[in-house]
């Protein structure tokens, strides 16, 4: 039988919001696995109108008459409103519910209100801070990783369903794109070609990573930074992104790197590959640290490009310095940039180092596991429905 299954998204395209790009290829994936999949956009007709956009998605979901209804949810794709959780009560009584939570630990609605008088409410599955009802009234609940897992069990009691992200650019680069790639960047033989990859926000360490870059070039004088995705996002609106691009461009200049530094602004998948595919390195310099829930991550290694993340407060132990990563030890800081980069991956020793381990991590997360996971749990979904 054929599983026919409602995925629910922000209003986002894929290209402004890594949720509604993770929800695009989740349903691909799931297509290729035999499930049909219709997606559903909870599009405000106004903005702010988030009440009106639920009972919209309900009525969607009502016409399809699905087997089931799979949420995908982070408060900022749907603009940091609560509504969207009430569409547990809108749907058709008895209609088997499915939530993924890609952000979870850090946000409340309402805000106001202390934490210990939650917590009952969570304990009794009556509310979620976070979700509002999408946790309580789902069959299962699904976690991208042990982190978010383990606060949601803590909070609500449940265990979580661990579907690990896969990398979110496929590799399709040949050969050819990547020497054509690097002849049209001014990279020559000798040269070395940075990237930083995902979409640009203050979050991701640029500054610092630009601050970095005059130490750098002093050792490999023809390296070549590309920062590849767009400023504009759920996280960042169009003024503010065009702002905060206008500020690391004026920073690259003084710093006398601006020549060096190639903004491409937001690219389709096959050029994304195509420079991962052509690139000596990566480096991710997030100013929270970078675990292996980073699709960015997972897409350069799974290129085999040797990378450069900060730690977070809690390592990832999956991520192993001077095995499958390089680590920057310290965040928000160049002088700790620019050491990682120069002796992790710049330097021909630790780079061959890198090479040994850096698949075997991105092998263990693709889209047809995912996929096939998907289909699992929704089989035992409807089993128990």
């Amino acid at each position: 039988m054929t599983i026919r299954t409602a995925m629910i998204t922000g209003p986002a395209p894929a290209r402004l919001d890594g949720v509604s790009d993770y929800a695009e290829r989740l349903a691909g994936a799931l297509g290729g696995a035999g499930v049909q999949v219709e997606t559903v956009p909870l599009r405000p007709p106004a903005p702010g109108c988030w009440l009106a956009a639920t009972v919209g998605a309900a009525e969607a979901v009502r016409r399809l008459r699905p087997d089931i209804v799979h949420v995908q949810f982070a408060p900022s794709a749907y603009r940091f409103s609560a509504l969207p959780g009430l569409l547990p009560r809108l749907l058709p009584p008895g209609t088997p519910l499915v939530t993924t939570v890609h952000e979870y630990g850090w946000w409340t609605a309402p805000a106001w209100l202390p934490g210990p008088a939650w917590r009952p409410l969570e304990r009794l599955r009556l509310w979620d801070r976070e979700t509002a009802l999408l946790v309580p009234a789902s069959r299962a609940v699904v976690v991208t990783n042990a982190d978010h897992g383990a606060r949601l069990r803590r909070r609500t009691g449940r265990r979580p369903v661990l579907i690990p992200l896969a990398p979110n650019v496929d590799r399709a680069a040949s050969p050819a794109a990547r020497a054509e790639t690097r002849r049209r960047l001014g990279v020559d033989g000798g040269g070395f070609l940075l990237v930083f990859f995902g979409f640009v926000h203050p979050v991701k360490g640029l500054r610092y990573l630009l601050d970095a870059l005059p130490a750098l070039r002093t050792v490999r004088p023809g390296l070549r930074l590309v920062v590849a995705g767009g400023f504009t996002s759920q996280a960042l609106p169009e003024g503010e992104a065009r702002a905060f691009r206008h500020e690391l461009e004026a920073l690259a200049a003084e710093r006398g790197v601006a020549g060096a530094v190639t903004f491409t602004g937001y690219l389709p998948a096959p050029e994304v590959s195509a420079l991962l595919a052509a690139a000596d390195g990566a480096v991710l310099p997030f100013t929270a640290g970078v675990s292996a829930r980073s699709g960015a991550l997972l897409a350069a290694l799974a290129h085999g490009v040797p990378t450069a993340v900060t730690v977070p407060d809690e390592p990832d132990p999956r991520l192993r310095d001077g095995e499958n990563v390089a680590a920057i030890r310290a965040r928000r800081d160049a002088a700790a940039i620019a050491v990682a980069v120069r002796w992790a991956i710049v330097g021909a020793v630790l780079r061959g180092r890198l090479a040994t381990d850096r698949r075997s991590l991105a092998a263990g997360h693709t889209w047809p596991a995912v996929a096939g996971a998907h289909v699992r749990l929704y089989e035992r979904v409807l089993a128990d429905a």
